[in-house]
Parts: C-alpha cells; structure tokens; sequence
C-alpha cells in the first residue's frame, strides 16, 4: 500500500473529534510513508486531513474539479495538485492514484464516493480495500442499515464483508493493510 484516498467532509462537523480523527489520520498516514490522495480542498476535514499530512512531511494529492479550484476552493501548498474537469473525473483519478480508501466522517459526496469504491471492488473492478474510520458511532446507523440490506437480500455476506471498519486511524489503517 502507497497511497490511501480518504474521502471526508467539507465541513468540520459539530464534534471536536472529528476534527481530532481527520489529524491523527493525516500525521500517521505520513509516519507510515503512506501517500494521501484527497479532494484538493482547503476546508473541512478535507483540509484538517492534508494539513496534518503535510505537517509530518507526508506526501499529499489532491484531486480537485476546475469549478471548485475557480471558486478558491484548492490547497495549492500539496506535493502534488490534479485539476479535472468534473467531479466524475475527480473520483476516477482519486480511485487510480489510491491503493485503499478511508471514509471519515461527511455528508453526501462522501458517502456516495465510498459506496462507488464498495460497488467497484463488489463487481472486481478493482480489489482495493475499503473502510470506514468510525469515529464516534458515526456509521453505526450506517451499518446497521447494510446489515439490513445484508438480510434482506440485496446485499450478500461476502459483499458486506467488503466494509472494514474500525473507530481509530491506527487500528483503521493496520486492518487495511491486512486486507
């Protein structure tokens, strides 16, 4: 594993330990020599995960579509910055340039770019391992619900076994070495 694409909030949240998590992500992905591969934004836990990174002299890559770059939404002090076109090609440059991927806490966008990771790796699209950084019970609702789908059918027991889940970025990141 090089390069971990950790997909986050936009904005802070409401908890400090969000805040706490998306830096402790950051510093140990750069003690660890791990890559980190981001949205290229300078705010929310985008921004705490890459600002962490860096200052451990971590290696970090952001992927940032032309639209939100023109709005001043980039970090531009990365080691490596990507302007796309569209916030398709975001995801796909984020999910090659990555070797796992992490799902910290955040709202749509980083619940719909985890869960393409999920279906990609479910159709052997790629096999790169998934998890979630649950903070705080963040996802227990979330999991509860796969679980649901899990026993209803729609989702099989290896597939929901795709989901690696741990409340710290240590523990997180040693699973997903693993797996």
């Amino acid at each position: 594993m090089q390069n971990v694409c950790v997909f986050c909030g936009s904005s802070i949240g409401g908890k400090s330990r969000y805040v706490d998590a998306a830096g402790l992500l950051g510093r140990r992905l750069a003690v660890r020599g791990l890559g980190l591969v981001y949205g290229g934004g300078n705010v929310g836990l985008m921004d705490v995960v890459a600002e962490a990174c860096l200052a451990e002299h971590g290696r970090v890559i952001g992927v940032i579509p032309k639209f939100m770059a023109e709005q001043n939404f980039a970090r531009h002090d990365v080691s490596t910055l990507h302007v796309v076109g569209s916030m398709h090609e975001r995801k796909a440059l984020m999910a090659d340039l990555a070797d796992a991927f992490i799902a910290l806490p955040g709202g749509y966008g980083t619940l719909e770019e985890f869960c393409e990771m999920i279906t990609w790796r479910q159709l052997r699209l790629q096999q790169k391992p998934c998890g979630l950084l649950n903070v705080e019970g963040f996802f227990d609702s979330f999991l509860t619900f796969l679980d649901h789908q899990t026993r209803e059918g729609f989702i099989t027991p290896e597939n929901r076994a795709l989901v690696t889940v741990a409340p710290d970025p240590e523990q997180l990141l040693n699973l997903l070495e693993k797996a």
